[in-house]
């Protein structure tokens, strides 16, 4: 169990969360009392970063295209009519 002021939890939010959701129990203080915790949801697991990446281009391909680059459609947005 890892405790921290509301002062140093909120400098360091990022770490504290990766931490819960590594298993460790986060607790908050202020003035030396327990306020808060931070744990992992139940919730759907986190994804790996190579299921997040599978998961992207799969919505990708699913994607209809307009058939244009990006490059083709700023030059028909900002060429004169």
């Amino acid at each position: 169990m890892s405790t921290y002021s509301v002062a140093d939890a909120k400098a360091s939010l990022p770490s504290l969360i990766d931490r819960a959701m590594a298993g460790e129990e986060v607790i908050i203080t202020r003035h030396g009392r327990p306020v808060a915790e931070i744990r992992a949801s139940r919730g759907e697991p986190a994804r790996s970063s190579q299921a997040s990446y599978e998961w992207l281009m799969a919505r990708r391909k699913r994607r209809k295209s307009i058939g244009l680059t990006s490059i083709e459609l700023l030059n028909q947005l900002y060429d004169e009519p």
